[in-house]
């Protein structure tokens, strides 16, 4: 296993900055559209995805269940971090049809454009879907809230506008380099509008992500997060941030509500789990790269987070790819 030798690692000095930094995006689908009322489109549920739309002509109504309808204008971003399904047209009244029945045109694997609805008012619409595939996204979303909405005529979305007009033309015609231009700012777009929320909501400064900012906690959980592989004790977790032993220990667990040794265990049984289902690995790879000294006491570990053992899950999602191929 290795160790730190109660060396002090280099730690960034935002570690809530740091978080958001690795929080990887992968684009699913980007969808350029022009609406012309009346219209509405019925958004399944996505889970373990997000989807914004930002409003560049026109405006519309976006419903769900438990949520006040919001009134999106131009300029408008609207983040949904947990992929929850909605409906969004023109009016509250009119009828939505299931998103996957609209006429598209596919323009890329990725991307596509919608032409669609009555003859009246046009609405000009950039949405997108995105995936989160690592375990800071997935703590991160758990605590974000269902929307987070931009508001334009606030001044929001000043800084973007340039952007996300550049986001709409190139979602129209997809020229060389279209693609990456689009993925790009999609991912500014989304940390900005994370990041609001962050700088504005009281529930930012709770739980995990209140731990993050937290000028002691976040060091330390930034640390583990960037060393996993590390034998990190107690004793060495205080000396990265200047406490004493015990007081640190008192203070981690009032703050994220498990003790240093337990989310440390979950953090590593997390990337194993990501990375077993991402593409085949040995378990003694995992066991090494998690700081684990043998393959049967990383395989223990997981077992007491999961309930079940790394292979048996390992074999599962082989047989599932295996399976889908056949089909």
């Amino acid at each position: 296993m290795k160790t730190t030798h109660q060396r002090q690692m280099p730690t960034p000095q935002d570690p809530l900055g740091e978080t958001l930094y690795s929080l990887r995006l992968n684009g699913v689908m980007y969808a350029a559209s022009e609406l012309k009322a009346p219209w509405g489109m019925d958004m399944p549920p996505l889970k373990g995805n997000m989807m914004f739309h930002i409003i560049t002509q026109g405006a519309c109504w976006l419903r769900f269940l438990d949520y006040p309808d919001t009134y999106l204008q131009p300029g408008d971003i609207a983040l949904l971090p947990r992929g929850e399904g909605h409906l969004i047209s023109d009016e509250k009244k009119t009828q939505c049809e299931p998103f996957f029945d609209l006429p598209v045109t596919h323009i890329s694997n990725r991307f596509e454009s919608i032409q669609y609805g009555g003859g009246g008012e046009k609405t000009l619409l950039t949405c997108g879907v995105l995936s989160f595939d690592n375990v800071i996204g997935q703590k991160l979303i758990a605590q974000l809230p269902s929307l987070i909405h931009l508001k334009a005529e606030e001044g929001r979305t000043k800084a973007l506008q340039g952007l996300i007009e550049l986001m709409s033309e190139e979602s129209k015609t997809l020229g060389a380099g279209g693609e990456t231009i689009v993925a790009n700012i999609a991912d500014i777009v989304v940390i900005k509008a994370i990041r609001y929320w962050l700088d504005t909501a009281p529930e930012a400064n709770k739980g995990w992500l209140g731990a993050l900012k937290d000028p002691k906690i976040g060091k330390a959980l930034t640390a583990m997060h960037a060393h996993p592989e590390l034998d990190w004790t107690l004793d060495s977790l205080a000396a990265q941030v200047g406490m004493s032993r015990s007081g640190f220990s008192a203070r981690f667990t009032d703050v994220i509500g498990t003790s240093a040794k337990q989310y440390l265990t979950e953090w590593r049984m997390g990337l194993a789990r990501l990375r077993i289902m991402e593409a085949p690995v040995s378990l003694i790879e995992l066991a090494e790269d998690l700081g684990y000294t043998s393959e049967a006491a990383f395989s223990r570990a997981y077992k007491r987070v999961f309930g079940v053992p790394p292979l048996r899950e390992s074999r599962k999602k082989h047989q599932n790819n295996q399976d889908q191929l056949a089909s």
